[in-house]
């Protein structure tokens, strides 16, 4: 009897053994399986991590998008952006005709100006267009298209003599042609304020009045001493 309870007792500790063991090998499965959610919870993570960048992706078209056409626009918005693209082209061909001829240090200081100012708003109003789905010509139709019938375009006669005089003539010169010029764009850009609606190109219409405005006032004090 006595011999049979100790044999009992070592069937009953193997099988114990044999049990915690498979217990042990489930907690180590149970413990895998936690990792393994784990991981799809990291994924779940980066994919939203990815999900939430796309919308700022879309954010930045979108306003890419609005900066080529930013909101409502009329016909006067359109004519004025194709009408001052080719007035601020030609301003741009007249200061560069300064290189080399200018003389006067205000009016090679007004010429860096006007191209600072002038390249940029060219560039501005080209996208608007594009945006809007307009041509960047309003064509012959409009009688613009090639620069006429804009106020204070030159004629080709006009660049000839500006480009065939140095020194003060030049100087003399190009004041008095760019004085009428920007008094076309002024023109024009009074005429955007009261008519337009897009409010981008009303503001660069602001922006032309009150710049080109003070260069007029220098370019008569210039056109004084000379």
């Amino acid at each position: 009897m006595h011999t049979f309870t100790r044999a009992t007792a070592k069937k009953f500790a193997l099988a114990g053994a044999a049990i915690a063991t498979a217990l042990l090998l489930a907690a180590c499965g149970t413990e895998d399986d936690g990792m393994s959610g784990m991981d799809h919870g990291g994924k779940s993570t980066t994919a939203s991590a990815t999900a939430s960048a796309t919308p700022s992706a879309t954010a930045t078209a979108s306003a890419s998008a609005e900066a080529a056409a930013p909101g409502a626009f009329n016909d006067a918005d359109v004519m004025f952006a194709q009408m001052m693209i080719p007035h601020h082209e030609q301003a741009l061909e007249m200061a560069k005709l300064a290189d080399g001829r200018a003389q006067d240090p205000e009016v090679k200081k007004l010429v860096a100006a006007i191209e600072r100012a002038q390249d940029p708003e060219i560039r501005k109003m080209k996208a608007w267009l594009k945006g809007w789905g307009k041509p960047e010509s309003a064509g012959a139709g409009h009688g613009s298209g090639s620069g006429h019938g804009m106020a204070g375009m030159m004629s080709e006669q006009d660049m000839k003599d500006l480009a065939a005089v140095k020194g003060e003539a030049f100087d003399r010169k190009f004041a008095e042609l760019m004085i009428a010029h920007h008094d076309g764009a002024v023109a024009m850009a009074e005429d955007e304020r009261k008519n337009g609606r897009n409010a981008s190109a009303k503001n660069l219409a602001d922006d032309v009045v009150r710049t080109q405005s003070t260069e007029i006032a220098e370019l008569r004090k210039i056109l004084d001493r000379l």
